[in-house]
């Protein structure tokens, strides 16, 4: 779901950024992961970590996106058996997988979040109880652009879930940004992103998930402040602002939600291990084309 700030049903106690930074070290540690933080004084711990090649080296870095994160929990769904799933959890295992197959191919990758914790480092004022304020909710948006520019990525993938009004809601898109200097690049990965994953779901017998297409991120926008409705794009893929954004991504890029997980059925495949592995095989195969001459 691509709103700024996910809908969380949680009603406890407010949280202070310190106890939300502190619960990111451990979930770092607990991971185990072995990558190289670019900036520790921005990020959290776990986030905009860089991962090195593990055949081979193409000289080339890739940079993950596993949306939401921290306190936004992005959407919200169900399986088919009624577990309550949250896009939070489900794009960070995306993410990791596609890490790891990139890697295998030759590339550099680089992580926006490898833990449940926001990208930024928290401040108190990013916080109201245990939700991201709206300013909050603005800055680890735009952390991940920054740290996609810190890496010197060649291009760029943000993972994301769908939501609907409806459980009828169903399907594949993906979003880029026509407004940037390389928006046929933008339109280019959008579209290789799109045609894998549609034709890896659809080669499972009987994941016969819609194609719901190409789309721009002009179409999508759904912010919840006034000057995110003018601006008109997403952060992670749009152009800079003045007073409102000022870091944009300097390569192409591409979102994509390959199910809703308001839909029963696509909830439960997003939620599986063995979707969530089809999903990322297909994200590292266009990734692949793109970056190959």
């Amino acid at each position: 779901m691509m709103a700024i700030l996910g809908q969380g049903n949680g009603s406890g106690a407010p949280i202070s950024a310190t106890q939300v930074n502190a619960r990111a070290t451990r979930a770092g540690t607990a991971a185990g992961l072995k990558g190289t933080a670019l900036d520790p004084s921005l990020f959290s711990a776990g986030s905009c970590v860089s991962f090195a090649p593990t055949s081979g080296d193409r000289h080339l870095t890739v940079f993950l996106d596993a949306g939401h994160g921290g306190p936004d929990p992005g959407g919200q769904g169900v399986t088919q058996s009624g577990q309550v799933v949250y896009e939070r959890d489900l794009t960070l295992p995306v993410v990791l997988e596609a890490t790891k197959l990139l890697r295998a191919q030759g590339f550099r990758v680089v992580d926006s979040r490898t833990t449940s914790a926001a990208v930024i480092r928290l401040q108190p004022a990013d916080l109201s109880a245990s939700l991201f304020s709206l300013e909050g909710a603005h800055r680890d948006v735009a952390a991940r652009p920054l740290c996609a520019n810190l890496a010197k990525a060649a291009a760029l993938v943000s993972v994301h879930f769908n939501v609907g009004a409806s459980a009828q809601n169903a399907g594949t898109e993906t979003t880029y940004d026509a407004a940037r200097p390389f928006a046929a690049a933008n339109q280019s990965l959008a579209t290789l992103l799109q045609t894998a994953t549609v034709a890896a779901l659809h080669a499972v017998p009987g994941w016969n998930v819609p194609d719901n297409g190409v789309v721009t991120d002009d179409k999508v926008g759904n912010s919840l402040t006034s000057r995110g409705a003018a601006y008109g794009h997403l952060l992670v893929l749009g152009p800079a602002a003045a007073g409102y954004f000022n870091t944009p991504s300097t390569m192409p890029g591409a979102l994509i939600e390959p199910l809703f997980l308001t839909d029963p059925f696509e909830g439960t495949i997003a939620s599986s291990s063995n979707g969530q592995r089809i999903i990322a095989q297909a994200i590292a195969k266009a990734v692949e084309q793109f970056l190959t001459p």
